[in-house]
């Protein structure tokens, strides 16, 4: 293969055993590709992914390939490619890849590109950048696009707005919103990833200090939990009346942020909002707090008035920027503010991203049968699809549960029945 760029090709047998390593922990993937390989739904699309290049990725990647998909991929963030995993997409699968861990913003947009020179059928992205560009600066190619998936909260708010304004040209399935995704992606895998990579970043003990989660969606639920479970002591910010009630109701305390930026030693954005940390939180922060991000895009904090903040920066870890002020106080900035649990990290773990990426095959699957029958506008995944994927999940896990009898389906469906 010469259609590709990723960082090392001596890297493919590392990449090739963490594949195989991911695998083992995706049952309900691996069902879906044997089912995949003997009907081949997919057969001569041509489907264009950004996504986060990890290995879990792979294996959604390999499951299309043997749908009979023509799939190319690109990296969803500059920083969250594993390089040894693009290398053996590349070696050992033959599909096309555009990733490099660190890579900058230019070679970034210049592999959005290069994924979009496949000419899609079908989009699969996180984030929607792809789907930004294709609108924006491809527009050329819409004509052979027929539908797509989006993996994030950050991308469906994204893609709404578009809809909204009668920008959106194509179909596309928030997978985000699948509750086998929300519920357990978003509230475990985040929760548990990003801890890791706040940790593997820094080394720190979490017991006694004070952790601000920013948000209270499931992402940052997940996150306040396990950080809990660490022994923190918990604060949530929020902006929703609703959502910092239940954060009360939980047992955090909840406060603005301008009031935690003062008492918080960790700092966490799980909002998909920018600024949520801004120059005048930062102004009145404790020497050596550490800010960490784990919404999608690096503009939760900001990271420029920081840099205008400073008198002086160094990186004093990995993945770990000390930012010195002017009155002598340091502030630790982790992974850039970009996604810290695959910045840091390897991201979320493969038993969670099975249902997730679950979805994404068989929402795609669906897209080929019904795109004819769909509007220009972002749609959730069908409740059979989610339905189907956690009774697999149920059975590869050997966990058995009750079914309804005749007597009972009729009670739920009947209104006759009284005190």
């Amino acid at each position: 293969m010469t259609d590709y760029d990723v960082k090392d090709m001596k890297l493919v047998e590392g990449g090739r055993l963490r594949i195989e390593w991911a695998e083992r922990e995706m049952p309900v993937l691996r069902n879906i590709r044997e089912r995949f390989k003997k009907e081949q739904p997919l057969k001569g699309v041509r489907v264009a992914a950004c996504l986060h290049v990890t290995t879990e990725t792979a294996n959604l990647m390999v499951t299309l390939q043997a749908g009979g998909a023509d799939v190319v991929v690109t990296a969803s963030n500059p920083l969250s490619t594993q390089d040894d995993v693009a290398a053996a997409l590349v070696a050992q699968h033959e599909i096309p890849t555009f990733a490099i861990k660190g890579e900058s913003n230019t070679i970034y947009y210049k592999h959005l590109n290069a994924a979009l020179d496949h000419k899609p059928h079908l989009t699969m992205d996180d984030g929607a950048d792809l789907v930004s560009t294709l609108h924006k600066d491809r527009r050329e190619l819409l004509e052979n696009v027929y539908g797509g998936t989006e993996e994030t909260t950050t991308g469906v708010i994204r893609l709404r707005a578009m809809a909204a304004d009668g920008a959106l040209q194509y179909p596309i399935i928030a997978v985000n919103d699948a509750m086998t995704k929300y519920l357990f992606d978003n509230r475990y895998g985040t929760g548990q990833s990003t801890l890791d990579g706040i940790v593997r970043a820094t080394n720190i003990l979490l017991a006694g200090r004070t952790f601000v989660v920013a948000g209270y969606g499931w992402c940052a639920r997940g996150l306040a939990m396990r950080a809990r479970g660490m022994g923190a002591i918990v604060v949530v910010t929020e902006v929703n009346a609703l959502k910092a009630l239940e954060a009360v109701m939980d047992g955090f305390r909840v406060m603005p942020m301008s009031k935690a930026a003062k008492e918080g030693d960790i700092f966490c954005t799980l909002t998909g909002d920018l600024n949520v940390i801004d120059r005048h939180h930062m102004q009145t922060m404790k020497d050596s707090a550490i800010l960490s991000n784990s919404g999608h895009f690096n503009v939760e904090i900001n990271v420029p008035a920081l840099e205008d903040m400073a008198v002086s920066k160094r990186r004093v870890r990995p993945f770990v920027e000390e930012y010195e002020l002017k009155d002598g106080r340091r502030i630790y900035l982790l992974g850039e503010g970009r996604l810290i649990n695959l910045a840091a990290a390897e991201g979320h773990p493969a038993s969670v991203m099975d249902m997730s990426f679950a979805n994404q095959a068989l929402s795609l699957e669906y897209m080929v049968r019904n795109s004819d029958k769909l509007e220009k506008k972002v749609y959730g995944v069908p409740e059979e699809i989610d339905q189907e994927i956690a009774a697999l999940k149920l059975k590869a896990t050997g966990v058995e549960i009750d079914v309804l009898t005749k007597e009972q389906e009729k009670y739920l469906h009947s209104w006759e029945h009284g005190t």
